[in-house]
């Protein structure tokens, strides 16, 4: 008999003590039937990682969960761990990465940069067998093959964000943010049964966008629901939410997939013409109300069931 997987919860590890990790793993726990790994994780006085697995992995898949957002500091225990579980006698290890960090630099714009997505990519490949996240900003990269070397799988949240659209929302006008969302966007409109609009937006800068919400007038009478993928610095929305405001709509329910929250976002988008922000539970947050550990915990069963080559 095939023993249960064993699951390493890192964000237990590197999240705040306001934020709660556990919530998406005690749900992966429960849906793949796995054992919780037991570490031993600090840091010596001059700052370099002390790891030791209490649990015994020889012979036995590894899943480790940890969501990449503030990326820095977790890569290298991250890292650590994925060679140390294998020195053990691991059959497989898989990581996975609910939130997937540097895929934003993925073109090098200016002589000289370094093109991160690439180098973070071929870490990741050599020290796993499997990589399953959810929604990675994929912009100029057609799919995650096209700089990871190993197998993966994308989960989508569209379904999940519909489904609480739907359950949740009155009369909702799904609004997505630019032109690059539409598909996303329509996506989750056509499951939740609702109308959508995509702005127009134009960047000023890093920080200030320029955004209009068109045919608003059709809409006085619903709920306006922004979605994005992630929500870092809130420009976007902000500015989103000042012209519903001026425009006279309702406030709204802002969605996101992984809500980072970039310094003081969250206070900024709470005292704004915002009726509910939502976030899935990929990046632990207070606004986590929309689980995924269903959408993860299927596409981590496939693998498993799959053996070893």
């Amino acid at each position: 008999m095939m023993k249960a997987p064993l699951l390493f919860n890192l964000d237990l590890i590197f999240e705040q003590p306001d934020q709660d990790p556990a919530e998406l793993t005690t749900h992966l726990i429960e849906q793949l039937h796995a054992e919780v790994g037991q570490l031993d994780y600090r840091l010596f006085p001059d700052g370099e990682s002390y790891l030791r697995s209490i649990t015994d992995v020889h012979a036995r898949d590894c899943l480790l969960v940890c969501s990449l957002h503030n990326p820095n500091p977790k890569l290298l225990p991250l890292l650590f761990l994925a060679e140390l579980l294998r020195e053990m006698g691991a059959a497989r290890i898989a990581l996975v990465a609910p939130y997937l960090s540097y895929m934003r630099q993925d073109k090098r714009f200016m002589a000289g940069e370094c093109v991160t997505s690439r180098h973070f990519a071929r870490w990741i490949s050599q020290s796993f067998d499997f990589l399953v996240t959810v929604d990675p900003h994929l912009h100029r990269y057609a799919s995650l093959d096209e700089i990871y070397s190993l197998p993966s799988l994308v989960i989508r949240s569209s379904a999940s964000v519909a489904n609480w659209i739907q359950r949740k929302v009155y009369q909702p006008l799904i609004i997505g943010p630019d032109s690059e969302s539409r598909q996303w966007v329509e996506e989750v409109a056509q499951l939740a049964h609702a109308p959508f609009e995509v702005l127009d937006k134009t960047r000023l800068s890093d920080t200030e966008v320029r955004v209009s919400v068109p045919h608003v007038e059709r809409y006085r009478d619903h709920t306006p629901v922004l979605i994005d993928d992630i929500i870092s610095s809130g420009h976007t929305l902000l500015e989103t939410l000042s012209h519903l405001h001026t425009a006279h709509m309702p406030p709204a329910v802002c969605i996101a997939t992984h809500g980072l929250f970039a310094a003081n976002a969250w206070q900024r988008l709470k005292a704004s013409h915002t009726a509910q922000l939502v976030t899935c539970n990929t990046v632990p947050h207070p606004t986590n109300q929309i689980d995924l550990a269903p959408a993860l915990a299927s596409g981590l069963r496939t693998w498993l069931d799959q053996k070893s080559s």
